[in-house]
């Protein structure tokens, strides 16, 4: 299980640095394709845009479609991260006293003063006098 995770982690770290992205075209409002490519692919939905020659000098861009990218982005260096544990001091003490000293049995729960008891002789046997037996 241990070397499938590790495969698993070192293949997805080899996919992040290699440039990998997920791009999507969108033509108007709606996502028309959507690839996980090498880098920028300029990705088209197949629609020409095609303006006519006009006597103006002034051309004005209709271009509908639009690709968006989603790179994954990784740090290059792979650093161990330290950090650091600050502890409050009146945490540890009310953590402390609450689970671990709790656990200590100071005072003895279980009373053990019927042991020594004995109880009185019959007089009559109940059960034989009533006729009246457990099965």
């Amino acid at each position: 299980m241990q070397k499938m995770i590790s495969i698993l982690l070192s293949l997805l770290m080899l996919a992040s640095s290699s440039g990998i992205a997920y791009a999507k075209h969108y033509c108007g409002d709606y996502e028309m394709l959507s690839e996980i490519t090498l880098g920028e692919k300029d990705l088209s939905c197949g629609m020409v845009m095609e303006i006519p020659a006009c006597d103006q000098e002034e051309e004005n861009e209709h271009n509908c479609c639009d690709n968006q990218y989603t790179k994954v982005d990784t740090d290059d260096t792979f650093n161990k991260s330290s950090f650091e544990v600050n502890l409050n001091q009146d945490f540890v003490l009310a953590f402390v006293s609450v689970f671990v000293l709790r656990s200590v049995d100071n005072f003895p729960s279980e009373n053990h003063f019927f042991i020594d008891y004995i109880p009185p002789p019959l007089d009559r046997d109940f059960q034989v006098l009533y006729e009246s037996f457990l099965i």
